[in-house]
């Protein structure tokens, strides 16, 4: 009756790793004459390691993430052009605590986007609260949210998330109210928590980006203030598969 009422306790309290290896920890805790304050810890710190791997899989989840790919896979030696020292100290999460953005520029197909998402991973098993969206596709929700009504709340939302990436900026134009929209989110994130931009474009062309060059510069201002900006001047990481799979020959990335 005691076993039974353990358990019923454990699943009540919802200490699930415990209960899943209460009965062979035991055994095995008998066997090698474990102490009470051994056997505790081990079992707490079970519990509390998949507690956390728990958090981190829902925070993933929640992500947005189109797809997982981490700092470690990202082949540096074909981007000499970053300060891979640079990237190492992003690693670090200082950026995130201390309110900072970072901008990553460069051509399609660099490795921009698996960066960003590569920070946004870290992050998360860091255990903050992580946003990715499309440039395009954030825009159309914000704009939802206007005509419902919600614009406050979906502003709010997204400005409680520690990091936000906003990936591809430049591949299409701003409308008017697209731009206002995006200006509003950057001026709920300004100083309070952390942005992940990518961009194919150069600052110099934003305002064409944003189809006005107040907007642009006050976009600019806030974004760049307390920034890392990294340059990506390298070849396509998909041209370079397609190089690979043998369907283009060898004199069409010579013009490359």
């Amino acid at each position: 009756m005691d076993y039974e009422k353990l358990k019923n306790n454990l699943e009540k309290l919802k200490l699930m790793r415990i209960n899943e290896i209460l009965d062979n920890y035991l055994e095995r805790a008998e066997k090698e004459k474990l102490g009470i304050i051994e056997i505790l810890n081990y079992l707490f710190e079970e519990e509390l390691k998949s507690k956390i791997q728990r958090s981190i899989d829902m925070k993933m989840r929640m992500s947005g993430f189109p797809f997982i790919k981490k700092i470690e896979s990202y082949d540096f030696n074909f981007q000499p052009s970053i300060d891979r020292k640079l990237i190492s100290d992003l690693e670090t999460l200082k950026f995130v605590y201390n309110a900072e953005n970072v901008v990553l520029l460069g051509p399609p197909g660099v490795g921009k986007t698996h960066l960003a998402i590569g920070l946004g991973i870290k992050a998360i098993e860091a255990g903050l609260n992580v946003y990715y969206s499309n440039c395009h596709n954030l825009i159309l929700s914000l704009k939802q949210a206007n005509y419902e009504n919600r614009l406050k709340h979906k502003l709010n939302t997204l400005a409680k998330y520690k990091l936000l990436i906003i990936d591809e900026i430049g591949y299409l134009p701003f409308d008017k109210e697209g731009a206002n929209l995006f200006f509003q989110v950057i001026v709920r994130k300004y100083e309070k928590h952390s942005i992940i931009i990518t961009s194919n474009r150069r600052f110099s062309e934003w305002d064409e980006v944003f189809g006005d060059k107040i907007i642009a510069a006050a976009i600019l201002d806030r974004l760049l203030h307390h920034a890392y900006v990294i340059a990506i001047n390298g070849k396509s990481y998909r041209l370079k598969e397609r190089k690979n799979s043998g369907l283009f020959d060898n004199n069409y990335f010579a013009k490359k």
